[in-house]
């Protein structure tokens, strides 16, 4: 393989590393806690775009529950998010 070659291999990885980034900035993950009591959607690069409650879960008394719940589906929308950019990886 040539110098030549090789360069070209390195660009066509680029534009596909740069196609997968652009789709996985629009993509919308939603990550779920306490049986869909809390949710969160962030796009395929962390950020956070929404965060929504059921009314059953907002009760002043369990702020501190409510605020570990919001925690853990944030960290479901990451973990998904996470095993979708490995899987786009391989490809």
């Amino acid at each position: 393989m040539n110098i030549g070659q090789m360069m070209r291999q390195v660009q066509e990885m680029q534009g596909k590393m740069a196609d997968m980034q652009e789709r996985l900035g629009q993509t919308e993950i939603v990550g779920t806690a306490g049986n869909g009591a809390v949710s969160v959607t962030m796009t395929g690069k962390g950020d956070v775009k929404k965060v929504k409650l059921s009314p059953a879960v907002v009760d002043p008394a369990e702020i501190e529950m409510l605020e570990d719940l919001i925690v853990a589906a944030y960290n479901d929308a990451k973990a998904k998010i996470d095993a979708q950019i490995a899987g786009e990886t391989e490809k």
